[in-house]
């Protein structure tokens, strides 16, 4: 009898490790693909910023060389028509010779090699910023694991109720409406909701003429994330 008993307690300790191997794979799935979407938004953003430096690049150089140009022609003209800078040119002459073109030249060159180097640093901020991004949805999904592990089955049945109700896009889901869907009592219902809300659960409670009370799950909630996936982390 205790070799049978021992046995049934090692299967027992077996199969718990698998359920819980199943989970944290279940976990890293979840992860993973949060992961795969992010870095493929960044990826795709980075390509475009890296085309776009390319592109200044190109027309920093080509405006160089332009320049270096313009400068070679200054050089080679004759001094005899130095006497010309006096006359009535269409081109402003001043600074001992130096045409407001050129000097417009020197300005662009300078607003393109800043808006170049500018282009460099958004690609590092974006980088920050996606690793940010992975820390707070990690963040986010220990915090909501925790949160929903503490509701009992029939706390997680109401707010999967009213997850549901509006989904379905029920406009009014209140005590009543679910005491009906779920055959339970109003007070018991409410029961539910506040001890919920105690737990740090987001459900709102909406009061309209002073009389009627209208439950709803919290939007910031909803867009973090989906019942399946509260569900599915809850699991864990």
């Amino acid at each position: 009898m205790e070799f049978s008993s021992n046995l049934k307690e090692a299967f027992s300790k077996v199969k718990e490790d698998i359920d819980f191997l199943n989970n944290e794979l279940l976990n890293i799935k979840l992860t993973m693909e949060d992961l795969h979407v992010i870095l493929k938004n960044l990826t795709k953003k980075l390509e475009n910023k890296e085309k776009n430096t390319q592109t200044d690049r190109q027309t920093l150089r080509h405006s160089n060389q332009t320049h270096t140009v313009n400068s070679t022609d200054t050089s080679t003209v004759p001094l005899e028509v130095e006497g010309l800078k006096s006359s009535n040119l269409p081109i402003s002459i001043g600074n001992e010779g130096v045409s407001t073109d050129r000097q417009t030249d020197t300005s662009t060159d300078t607003s393109t090699l800043i808006y170049a180097k500018n282009k460099e640093k958004t690609i590092d901020s974006d980088i920050r910023e996606a690793t940010e991004i992975l820390n707070s949805l990690d963040s986010l999904k220990k915090e909501i694991r925790l949160k929903f592990k503490h509701l009992t089955s029939q706390e997680m049945i109401v707010f999967s109720t009213i997850y549901q109700l509006e989904e379905q896009g029920t406009l009014e889901i209140t005590y009543k409406l679910l005491s009906q869907t779920l055959r339970l009592s109003e007070s018991s219902i409410r029961d539910y909701v506040q001890r919920m809300i105690n737990k740090g659960i987001s459900i709102q409670k909406e009061k309209i003429n002073n009389k009627k009370l209208l439950l709803s799950i919290s939007p910031n909630l909803k867009k973090i994330a989906s019942l399946n996936t509260i569900i599915q982390l809850r699991e864990l």
